[in-house]
């Protein structure tokens, strides 16, 4: 993903509500069905990490990308914004 992508992606997710939050439990196989399911229906998503949360939210969003397939947008305090996009409703047109 470019910068150029990457900003652009920040400038949606700046205007989304979390639609997640991670508590102090370990991410399991159905928080991630969660967020896979989410993903393709909205191609961007942001998540919460709750301060009692063990890993921290760069961690927890590194965990996610990789179990989803996603890209991390960007992790500011504790949000967390992936995007992937979507095999059957692709909505967002990435710059090139």
């Amino acid at each position: 993903m470019t910068s150029k992508q990457r900003s652009y992606l920040k400038g949606i997710a700046m205007s989304l509500q979390a639609i997640f939050q991670l508590g102090k439990g370990d991410i399991d196989e159905n928080f991630i069905n969660q967020i896979d399911t989410a993903l393709e229906a909205r191609e961007i998503i942001k998540i919460t990490a709750l301060p009692s949360h063990m890993e921290g939210p760069y961690a927890a969003a590194e965990a996610l990308a990789e179990a989803t397939g996603a890209e991390i947008v960007q992790v500011i305090g504790s949000k967390i914004v992936l995007y992937r996009e979507s095999r059957k409703n692709k909505k967002i047109v990435l710059p090139k």
